[in-house]
């Protein structure tokens, strides 16, 4: 029988083995987002065992893992929320949310904003 702490272990090293594969296997940026969240989930797990298992070996309630999980989380929000907005003003200028070639050549030529307006033929810079 499994003891609760090699379950979380197990689920933490999948975690982290879901979101390395997400992060290597998937060209879109929204979901790399998505898998580096998951990969620091299951390091927070893995620390939450690290700690859960030094708490039963004998040794008093460690505060140091629990605080570094816990600004872990506020820091991993705030990155989320950080690389979400970079991905959205891509979209809006771009008119993709890739960085394939076609979106690139549109750039490097002085076209701007969706492919929409570039095919009306206006240009979203004129006043």
């Amino acid at each position: 029988m499994m003891s609760a702490t090699t379950v979380f272990g197990l689920c933490a090293a999948a975690a982290v083995g879901l979101g390395l594969y997400g992060l290597i296997a998937d060209p879109q940026p929204l979901r790399k987002i998505l898998a580096f969240n998951l990969l620091g989930s299951g390091v927070f797990l893995f620390f939450g065992v690290v700690a859960r298992r030094g708490a039963a070996a004998g040794f008093g309630g460690d505060p140091v893992p629990q605080a570094l999980v816990i600004t872990g989380i506020v820091v991993a929000f705030s990155a989320t929320a950080l690389a979400v907005a970079l991905l959205l003003r891509l979209f809006d200028a771009a008119g993709s949310a890739t960085l394939d070639d076609a979106a690139l050549a549109s750039e490097a030529s002085g076209q701007r904003g969706p492919p929409a307006m570039r095919s009306a033929g206006t240009d979203p810079t004129d006043p």
